[in-house]
């Protein structure tokens, strides 16, 4: 108790002097000095070389001498020793505009400690034979860079026998296919390893390279049989100054050839490893340092693709032909090695959209001084920029990197969304810099796009249209004001039609309607603006109007499925006294009303469907035509809102209600033939086509990638062969059944357009159709020829796996003898 009167008294009272705050505790502060905390050195080194070369303020010698120095002076440290050398690996992979940086602390802590060189080596060999046996190609282009920046502290010739040994691999794969797609992939690996190795140690390895360069021309000048599957330009004949695109490892090819001529001037590369005059100290400890030898890297003699598909790659720019360089100009080898280390950037760091747009924001940072404009100078100041300054714009090169992927063919690396985002993420980090080379890059899609492949056509649309979502729809539609009265077909005018119809998907219409200039408003008609579309048997005048009330009303009540058949009996006989199709006419007024009743939201309409599956289900399959009125039915009760009908033809495909052949001959053959081949420029046409194409190929996939289980019987798996090969046959009928329905609309041979013809003449429209085809056949073209690609492969994957076992049983077996 003595405790508690102590606080003042009983009674339950609160009173605390303690609490009271004094004028004297404000000027009279008695708390003593806060304790100073020093961060253990391993986390310090690691801070500060995960943050090495962001700071423009700091001179990169000063930053890489501070973390040497601190590095070397705890040695003793064994967290510090293990950390580091796996911080280094870490960072040469996961940040490689940084690895030049990092390479050079490890160059310069050499000096004082040359053991850290053979630790780091010890580990790196090893990994490079790792990711080379998995065909993780990557990787290894990522761990060469690194060795080729300590070139100088390696013994012998260094990294070259590595890319010698690559290039004899690449020969090999060649010369039993022209095909491959290895081979060129090494070569590229190579070509981009050397600048690294004659940065690292200048005038040393002219003649090495030179010899290398020689070799790799063979491969390299030779076109590749699979370049035509990735162009992304499909002009038309005759067409006047299409766009130029160009292989990329021919590109870097001559590009290296002209830098040899040069004198390997490499200007744009970093050389943090280069100490000012003044730092005699430093430059005498890098010259004096101890030499190492480069452990074994033993490679396989047969190598693999590994995970992710492989083709050629083309130089793909949207800042092509301006009177002003903003970007480097393809005869400089800047153009290809600063798009690589970008490229590299944004797709390893695929996990962290903030974190890779803030990287392209600091792109200036990680290359050599005055390579780049300063940052933000609008475009038209770069014609007062006196030369030889430089006038390629930092925010038009990160730009452009990321719209190469973008426009990848025939898949980007990672979901278009994560291009969408990184765009997103930089403009609104920098909105003053990135929004304005965004601007310039749209005008010339939208300019090119009739000119480009109509997959990419597709791409660009769905990132406009997202892209305007995330800043208030806002964008200056007077420019393109002009194209409102074009024809529906043409491609500017489908892309105006196709890109609104997606900003009404991410908003509504009546604000999208605000955001836009008078001549465009008449684009978004008033059935757009309404929630939920007008059920057609409200109308008496509607046939079966009362039949269609009445299934709506025991649909809303979970009637039981006998109630609901004898309306549809009524229907069909309805129907056979008009002399109509009546499964035809009972599925459409079913459909219609299954529709309305799940009409608040997709929720409601998959539990309507759900409920109602198998009498859908039993409907679809007793006709061909049934099965494309569910489509029709569709179709037209979300005609003001194509983009949730695609989505319920997606549920009906998934419930195996309808079949993608039904859906491929609703577009390609009815749609397409009652329009008279308009529909091909319809967006939300080619969407189903396309999503329908991806599901069934995705399917096919999935079960030739998957491998057999463990413990499976010789009958379990000679029934998943049967499914397999089954789907596979299916996935080809469905392509065979595309390139038929699209060869006569590019061809002009189809009977609606023949008919066309003799009345009209070859008029524009017919021109415009014929093209649409072209485009469409082409995709279609690319998309199974890549699927046929993939199987081919798998059949090898397969071959090669059953060898391995086959061997491994017969060294059992010797093992056992």
């Amino acid at each position: 108790m003595a405790d508690y009167d102590r606080r003042g008294g009983g009674g339950g009272s609160s009173y605390n002097p303690k609490k009271r705050r004094y004028r004297d505790d404000d000027d009279f502060d008695r708390r003593g000095p806060r304790r100073r905390y020093d961060a253990p050195p391993h986390v310090r080194v690691r801070k500060q070389l995960v943050a090495i070369a962001e700071n423009p303020m700091r001179p990169w010698h000063e930053e890489v001498a501070a973390i040497a120095t601190l590095f070397t002076d705890n040695w003793d440290d064994e967290l510090l020793r293990a950390n580091f050398v796996d911080l280094v690996l870490q960072l040469a992979v996961e940040q490689p505009l940084k690895t030049p940086f990092v390479a050079a602390v490890v160059l310069l802590a050499n000096a004082a400690r040359p053991e850290v060189v053979d630790m780091l080596l010890a580990k790196l060999a090893p990994l490079v034979e790792a990711k080379i046996a998995l065909g993780e190609w990557r990787e290894v282009k990522l761990y060469l860079k690194l060795l080729a920046c300590l070139q100088s502290c390696l013994e012998g010739e260094g990294v070259f026998p590595v890319l010698e040994e690559l290039f004899a691999r690449a020969v090999d794969l060649q010369t039993a296919s022209s095909e491959d797609t290895i081979g060129t992939e090494i070569v590229k690996i190579i070509l981009l390893t050397l600048p690294y190795v004659m940065v690292a140690a200048p005038g040393q390895w002219s003649q090495k390279a030179a010899d290398l360069m020689e070799k790799t021309e063979i491969i390299a000048s030779e076109p590749h049989t699979l370049q035509a599957l990735v162009e992304p330009y499909h002009p038309e004949v005759g067409d006047e100054n299409p766009p130029q695109s160009q292989s990329l490892i021919v590109l870097l090819q001559t590009q290296l050839q002209n830098e040899a001529n040069n004198g390997w001037a490499l200007s744009c590369l970093p050389r943090p490893w280069e100490f000012p005059l003044g730092e005699v100290e430093q430059r005498s400890k890098l010259d004096d340092a101890a030499k190492h030898a480069l452990p074994a890297i033993r490679i396989p003699k047969t190598v693999v693709a590994g995970a992710r598909p492989l083709f050629p790659e083309i130089y793909f720019s949207v800042y092509a032909n301006q009177e002003v360089e903003s970007v480097p100009p393809l005869n400089n080898v800047a153009a290809s090695l600063i798009r690589d280390a970008l490229l590299d950037t944004i797709n390893v760091l695929h996990f962290n959209r903030n974190v890779t747009a803030r990287h392209l924001i600091d792109l200036d940072c990680y290359f050599s001084p005055r390579t780049f404009a300063a940052r933000a100078t609008p475009f038209d100041k770069l014609r007062d920029i006196e030369r030889p300054k430089s006038t390629w714009k930092p925010e038009d090169v990160a730009v452009d990197a990321v719209f190469s992927q973008l426009f990848q063919l025939p898949n980007p690396e990672q979901k278009l969304v994560y291009y969408h985002s990184v765009l997103t993420e930089a403009c609104k980090l920098a909105p003053a810099a990135i929004a304005p080379s965004l601007g310039r890059a749209i005008r010339y899609l939208y300019r090119n796009s009739p000119r480009m492949d109509l997959e990419l056509s597709s791409r660009f649309m769905d990132w406009f249209s997202h892209h305007l979502s995330n800043f208030g729809f806002t964008w200056k539609w007077t420019e393109w004001v002009d194209d409102v009265y074009l024809p529906d077909a043409h491609p500017h005018k489908a892309f105006i039609l196709g890109a609104l119809d997606k900003e009404i998907r991410l908003s509504f219409a009546q604000r999208i309607k605000n955001t836009l200039p008078d001549p465009y408003k008449e684009l978004i008609g008033p059935e757009k603006e309404k929630d939920t579309p007008d059920f057609k048997f409200a109308n008496d005048d509607a046939p079966f109007a009362a039949e269609g009330r009445e299934i709506a009303g025991l649909l809303k009540r979970k009637a039981d499925d006998e109630e609901i058949e004898a309306v549809i009996q009524r229907i069909q006989s309805q129907a056979i006294d008009r002399e109509i199709d009546a499964l035809v006419a009972s599925t459409d007024v079913f459909v219609t009303c299954v529709l309305h009743v799940g009409s608040k939201s997709l929720s409601h309409v998959l539990a309507a469907i759900e409920r109602t599956k198998d009498r859908l289900a039993d409907a679809g399959a007793a006709s061909d035509a049934a099965r494309a009125q569910i489509i029709t039915a569709t179709m037209t009760y979300w005609s003001a809102h194509p983009g949730v009908a695609l989505r319920i033809i997606e549920k009906l495909l998934n419930y195996s209600i309808l079949t993608p052949e039904t859906v491929i001959t609703w577009a390609l053959v009815s749609r397409a033939g009652n329009t008279r081949g308009e529909a091909l420029s319809v967006a939300y046409v080619y969407e189903m086509v396309f999503n329908t194409v991806v599901k069934v190929t995705g399917r096919v996939r999935q079960l030739v990638a998957k491998p057999p289980l463990a413990g499976e019987t010789d009958e379990e798996q000679q029934e998943a062969a049967a499914t397999r090969d089954r789907e596979i046959g299916a996935m080809r009928a469905l392509f065979a059944a595309i390139e038929d329905a699209l060869a006569s609309w590019a061809t002009g041979s189809k009977d609606e357009m023949m008919e066309a013809s003799d009345t009209e003449g070859d008029s524009d429209g017919e021109r415009l159709v014929r093209r649409w085809g072209e485009r469409w056949l082409r995709v279609f073209r690319r998309r199974a020829a890549i699927e046929e690609a993939f199987l081919a492969e798998a059949e090898k994957e397969r071959a090669r796996k059953a060898q391995q076992q086959e061997e491994g049983k017969a060294s059992s077996m010797q093992v056992d003898i």
